[in-house]
């Protein structure tokens, strides 16, 4: 958590009307927009004129949280979110802990400006850019980090039902349906207040999981047709081309969830989803891991990502086949 020092200077901060932004990552999950809009519907409350921006659309899947359509999705409308970002008062960072994670061409707009910028995230290894920091890679979700920065602001009357339901979003996409290892005491009793608040558990599983295209659909056989098992690695991984995604008419956030599939063998121990977007020339690479096989240090050090010991990503600038050959590869030389 932030020093009481700092957390007394922001609520002086914000005893008065503000500008104030809010930025999560870029391909925004369901942890980003969650902390995202959790922050700005209980700002708001206060008086304060908030503005979320992601740095491209969200997910089609996440249309539904309240205020979600009034986001501004920076590569699509800069002329507008630029200005704004130039004219806050205060920028909070959310679920992101370096200014890379938000894409080439909004970091650099970040990296010029001179507003005071707040960050709430739970990755490893964060960059100093902020003014005031709240990184802790305990938490299983950042979310679950924003309902905390709100209680240590005294600001606990402002969790509404608008507020509890982003955060709960965040906290059961984050820890996998409170299956992950970061799932403590402290998040059941989180959630506990969350549905207390009005959060409608169920609906949310529905509105999350039980709400696939037929297409989507098709794209999850295909991609499962598509898995690979290496035994000798106790590993797995599976892939999907351009072709593969322009078969199924792809969607934003249609592939989300499907690299956990590999893990589910028996006797797997890591997997990875090798993902083809010829338009970006990448291959965006998911990774996932049970045990002590750090997925983080793996994606960092051969696949420009990062993330948790357990869940992580990166990306290829190789073809998709060169980029599965790498991880085969590397999986063969980091078991001799």
């Amino acid at each position: 958590m932030l020093s009481i020092p700092e957390i007394n200077e922001l609520k002086l901060f914000l005893e008065s009307p503000k500008n104030i932004s809010i930025v999560c990552h870029r391909n925004p999950d369901g942890d980003a927009m969650g902390s995202s809009l959790a922050v700005q519907h209980a700002l708001e409350q206060l008086g304060h004129t908030i503005t979320c921006i992601t740095p491209n659309e969200h997910p089609n899947f996440l249309a539904w949280l309240p205020k979600a359509d009034a986001a501004i999705a920076f590569e699509r409308e800069s002329e507008k979110a630029i200005p704004i970002l130039e004219n806050s008062d205060l920028i909070f960072t959310l679920d992101f802990n370096a200014l890379h994670r938000t894409g080439e061409i909004m970091q650099k707009t970040l990296e010029q400006l001179t507003v005071p910028m707040i960050m709430i995230d739970h990755h490893q290894l964060p960059d100093p850019y902020a003014k005031y920091t709240f990184s802790d890679v305990n938490y299983g979700s950042t979310c679950e980090m924003v309902y905390d920065f709100i209680n240590a602001l005294g600001y606990n009357h402002l969790i509404n039902k608008d507020v509890a339901t982003c955060i709960y979003t965040g906290i059961l996409t984050d820890t996998g349906g409170f299956r992950f290892p970061k799932t403590t005491p402290e998040t059941h009793r989180c959630v506990a207040e969350l549905i207390e608040r009005g959060v409608n558990n169920s609906e949310i599983y529905n509105l999350l999981y039980d709400n696939s295209s037929y297409n989507r659909l098709q794209l999850l056989g295909r991609a499962l047709q598509n898995l690979k098992i290496l035994p000798e690695y106790n590993a797995s991984y599976i892939a999907l081309s351009q072709e593969d995604l322009d078969t199924f008419h792809y969607e934003k956030g249609d592939t989300e969830g499907i690299v956990n599939y590999g893990l589910t063998i028996k006797g797997v121990h890591v997997t990875a989803i090798f993902i083809e977007n010829k338009e970006e020339g990448i291959v965006k690479i998911s990774f996932r891991s049970q045990g002590d096989f750090d997925v983080n240090q793996f994606a960092r050090t051969h696949f420009n990502g990062g993330g948790h010991i357990n869940a992580a990503g990166g990306k290829s600038f190789s073809s998709l086949q060169e980029t599965i050959n790498q991880f085969i590869a590397i999986l063969a030389q980091e078991n001799n």
